[in-house]
């Protein structure tokens, strides 16, 4: 049985593809999905994909990796990044390693996005590459 990696999206990522696709891109979350699943086969790791608006979900999704013996999550909280201390503790709750992943580069955007309380509890954060960046951290996954 391989290892499970969840994935793990937050608010408005259900929008990927029409929201602002001149920041976001024009995939969408199904067309991520797609290419994590093959990508998690050549590395021999399962994907345990979803999407909440909600913050509560999240943290117990973030719960549930962990009970599942999850090798690790990959978290794109959307705007939740830069005001969920409930993330931030329930990321600092769990052994599971969380990668931070972001389409955009926060850094490079208002100023109100450069703090993020889930990178401050993440093993580590991939920004910037589009949706590109979620096969990347899924390699530093599987290389965990």
């Amino acid at each position: 049985m391989p290892d499970t990696v969840f994935v793990l999206n937050g608010p408005n990522l259900n929008l990927l593809g029409t929201r602002e696709p001149e920041i976001y891109g024009a995939e969408t979350l199904d067309d991520i999905a797609a290419r994590l699943e093959e990508k998690g086969r050549a590395l021999g790791l399962a994907i345990e994909m979803r999407q909440s608006n909600h913050e509560g979900h999240l943290c117990d999704w973030l719960h549930e990796a962990q009970g599942a013996g999850a090798k690790a999550v990959l978290l794109n909280a959307g705007a939740l990044t830069h005001t969920s201390l409930a993330l931030y503790d329930a990321i600092r709750s769990i052994r599971t390693p969380v990668i931070e992943v972001h389409l955009s580069n926060p850094a490079a955007r208002e100023a109100y996005r450069h703090k993020s309380f889930v990178g401050m509890a993440a093993k580590g954060t991939i920004a910037g590459f589009g949706a590109f960046g979620y096969e990347l951290a899924l390699d530093a996954a599987a290389r965990l």
